[in-house]
C-alpha cells in the first residue's frame, strides 16, 4: 500500500487573495518579517498498488487531470510504502 501527498499551489503569476489576507492578519497580529504568504492544499490518497512505479504514474495521472488546474495551479506530490 502507498501513501500520497499532493501539495496544490497557485502558480507565482496568480495573485493569491487568500494568502495576502494571511499575511496581513499575521503582520497586525506582530509577527514581524513575514513577507510572502501563499496558501494551497494538501490532499492525502492512500492507493492499493503492487509497486511504487505504478503508483507514481497514477498519482502523476490524477494530478495532471483532475487535482491541479494546469491553467493556475502547480502540483508536486510525495508518496510513501506503508503498511495495511
Amino acid at each position: 500500500m502507498y501513501y500520497a501527498k499532493v501539495f496544490v499551489t497557485l502558480k507565482k503569476s496568480i495573485a493569491d487573495p487568500q494568502g495576502n489576507a494571511i499575511k496581513g492578519a499575521l503582520l497586525s497580529m506582530g509577527y514581524d518579517g513575514v513577507k510572502d504568504v501563499r496558501m494551497g492544499k494538501l490532499i492525502e490518497i492512500k492507493l492499493e498498488d503492487c509497486c511504487s512505479e505504478k503508483a507514481r504514474e497514477k498519482v502523476e495521472k490524477m494530478c495532471s487531470t483532475l487535482l491541479a488546474n494546469a491553467v493556475i495551479e502547480d502540483y508536486s506530490y510525495e508518496i510513501t510504502e506503508v503498511q495495511p
